[in-house]
């Protein structure tokens, strides 16, 4: 292959994609601003809460625009999504777009943990039972994946703090860290890496602990997709005839896993991992909650019950966000893993 063709089929699949995200990013926009100003008789005094006084209702319809022609309201909610104007959370009295920074670091550190676990134990189980056809091991992995699989992440989350944290007491069972410690100075927004960063290794190990098992919960309820479709996929590939050609080749056999079997299984990993990490973002909610995280899900469902809508109408546009930025990025990869994706670019063949 021509790496200059290939570069610029890439390049010429990159922009479609970017706009193809954007698009998305638009029409979500679009439905949440409908569902939260048009659905609604007076969004005013739904946001305002139903015990509110008559100066707070007009206080947020001047706030948010709401007494606007309809155009305007879109208008100004794109303006205020786009510059972070947020406006005053009005339970707490601050800003609402400092109150997603400071809870944001702690969700992102929760989901890229899970997010690797999910990836590592989805992707190794399926290797194994696509490999053992058929076999104790194939029939035993099959069954906890879908046990797993097949579990609400509410109980996965009550089990895990029954088990680990009440039953045997290996891990705590809420929080980010042991109040006892002394705080660690804020760099990144990131607990682990600012206590490294200090190079504070108890209130690292701490962290550690707390956050072992809210992570492995969400891992734990979302790893079955990922090991079927790679069981699916090596089952697909394992007899194909390129992989009898390479071993008659005289092809290493380590090599024509890896190389043959592994990286066809992987390109369907891929595509699987934008749908998963939306899953455990989305996960956030309930296993923050349960776990007494703060982050940005805990947020999400304080904001839920107590009906601040101020709020959860750019925790849903942030939540929205990640997992379009996922889907992005999953289409990058894929075109990286299989070439003919952004050959296809071009052609039309594949898209």
């Amino acid at each position: 292959m021509n790496p200059s063709v290939y570069l610029k089929d890439f390049l010429s699949l990159l922009v479609k994609r970017t706009i193809g995200a954007i698009g998305v990013s638009l029409g979500t926009i679009t439905i949440i601003f409908l569902i939260s100003h048009v659905l609604s008789p007076n969004p005013a005094r739904l946001w305002a809460g139903p015990r509110a006084r008559a100066s707070t209702i007009l206080a947020v319809q001047a706030r948010y625009h709401l007494n606007d022609p309809i155009f305007l309201q879109f208008y100004y909610f794109l303006r205020d999504l786009i510059t972070g104007n947020f406006g005053i959370d009005p339970l707490s009295g601050q800003p609402i777009l400092a109150e997603i920074r400071f809870y944001l670091p702690n969700t992102l550190e929760l989901v890229f943990v899970s997010f690797a676990i999910l990836v590592v134990v989805g992707i190794g189980l399926g290797y194994m039972s696509g490999m053992r056809f058929s076999t104790p091991v194939d029939s035993m992995i099959r069954t906890i994946y879908l046990a797993s699989w097949s579990t609400p992440m509410y109980l996965a989350a009550i089990l895990g703090i029954l088990v680990f944290a009440t039953y045997i007491p290996i891990f705590p069972s809420g929080g980010m860290y042991s109040l006892s410690l002394s705080p660690v100075r804020s760099v990144t927004g990131f607990f682990l890496v600012d206590s490294l960063i200090e190079l504070n290794i108890p209130a690292f190990l701490s962290g550690l602990q707390h956050l072992i098992l809210p992570a492995v919960v969400l891992a734990a309820v979302n790893f079955g997709l990922i090991s079927r479709a790679v069981r699916s996929s090596i089952l697909n590939v394992r007899w194909s005839t390129y992989v009898k050609t390479a071993r008659a080749k005289g092809l290493n056999e380590d090599e024509v896993k890896r190389k043959h079997i592994l990286r066809n299984a992987l390109i369907d990993a891929t595509s699987l991992s934008a749908v998963l990490f939306g899953w455990v973002l989305t996960g956030t909610v309930v296993v923050e909650e349960l776990f007494a995280w703060p982050g940005l899900g805990q947020f999400a469902f304080q904001a839920i019950y107590s009906n601040d809508y101020p709020v959860l109408i750019p925790i849903v546009v942030v939540f929205t966000l990640g997992v379009i930025i996922a889907n992005f990025v999953a289409d990058v990869l894929y075109s990286i893993l299989d070439p003919r994706i952004a050959m296809g670019a071009q052609t039309g063949a594949i898209s």
